[in-house]
């Protein structure tokens, strides 16, 4: 046995140690899983959410937390909720279209309004309850949308208006609903895994990227960038999911207050994330990047634009499904204006 086994077999001991020994003073221990550092919103909120159910619950319920994939990449967390290995995890909602296509909704750019607050309403009204609602037959139980950022444009070439996008090569995930929407602004889009995202920015392999304005400074983007327009385009919404044994092994009363517990503390995760969000701006500006703030004509603009391809391409990969989901979306929509 190798040493590199060893270590991740006495790893898995330990956390499984820990796990039985709490659970003889806990009536329920639920291991969550994330990818983020424990510094950043998502872990921070989490914590408030895991004291609020305990406190709530006097004690019968308890989460312990493991940030920074220290339960593996979110592929294998959400495999792990599904097989019971571990009981939660909360994913961004970009790595979880191939459990669920229907989620893929959430990379149509513009998808929520600016407006946070009619952007919460849209995450707790129908739409966000349909949607949650779609990963039941998918081995996990979904039950809170949990706001995460908003993605902008970034290039090595001027993007002084909607014209200059034309030609342009730019790194996305791999999906289709993403690639359409450049190919909407005349741009290339180009499939490349984030950690080879630095160095083909600093090469030229592409031009430019699409992230938060946080993830873009925590990741130096902005020193192989000239130019940034904060365009706010893209949702970064997480799904908050339970292995569906754990859950349905919980009273209705301590359901209710974890689902309680997660909605009530979004204003403060939205602010946080917003305070994190400034800084980074900041940031980025004082180290010579060129910083534009798109305006809401603008913005109305790439929306106008970007929107119907990419919902034909998630359309192309869900159906009817995904229609009737899209259709909801756009009754709640219009009813927010």
């Amino acid at each position: 046995m190798t040493l590199r086994v060893l270590i991740s077999t006495a790893v898995f001991a330990g956390i499984t140690t820990l796990s039985a020994s709490t659970a003889f003073s806990q009536d329920y221990v639920a291991m969550i899983g994330h990818l983020e550092s424990a510094q950043q919103s998502r872990h921070v909120h989490l914590e408030k959410v895991a004291a609020l159910v305990n406190e709530r619950t006097k004690g019968a319920v308890e989460f312990q937390l493991f940030p920074q994939s220290q339960l593996g990449n979110q592929r294998q967390m959400t495999e792990g909720v599904q097989l019971g290995t571990i009981q939660g995890t909360v994913a961004p909602a970009a790595f979880l279209g191939g459990f669920n296509p229907l989620v893929s909704i959430l990379d149509i750019p513009y998808l929520l309004p600016n407006n946070e607050d009619q952007a919460q309403a849209l995450r707790e009204g129908p739409f966000g309850k349909a949607l949650l609602d779609s990963f039941s037959d998918k081995g996990v139980v979904a039950i809170s949308l949990w706001p995460n950022g908003r993605k902008n444009f970034t290039s090595n070439k001027p993007l002084n208006d909607i014209a200059d996008f034309a030609g342009q090569k730019f790194r996305v995930m791999d999906s289709s609903i993403l690639i359409e929407q450049f190919n909407a602004l005349g741009a290339s889009a180009i499939a490349l895994p984030f950690g080879e995202l630095y160095t083909s920015l600093q090469t030229g392999v592409v031009d430019g990227e699409e992230n938060p304005l946080d993830t873009i400074r925590n990741m130096k983007f902005d020193e192989v960038q000239d130019y940034l327009v904060v365009s706010e385009h893209g949702a970064m919404e997480d799904l908050v999911l339970f292995n569906p044994a754990w859950w349905e092994s919980l009273p209705a009363e301590y359901q209710t207050i974890i689902v309680d517990a997660f909605k009530e503390v979004v204003p403060e995760l939205r602010a946080h994330k917003a305070a994190a969000v400034q800084s980074s701006l900041e940031a980025i500006t004082a180290g010579g990047t060129n910083v534009r703030v798109a305006s809401d004509e603008e913005r109305a603009a790439f929306r106008d634009v970007m929107f119907g391809p990419a919902s034909a391409a998630y359309l192309a990969n869900t159906g009817a499904a995904g229609q009737a989901l899209l259709d909801l979306y756009k009754t709640e929509y219009d009813a927010l204006k």
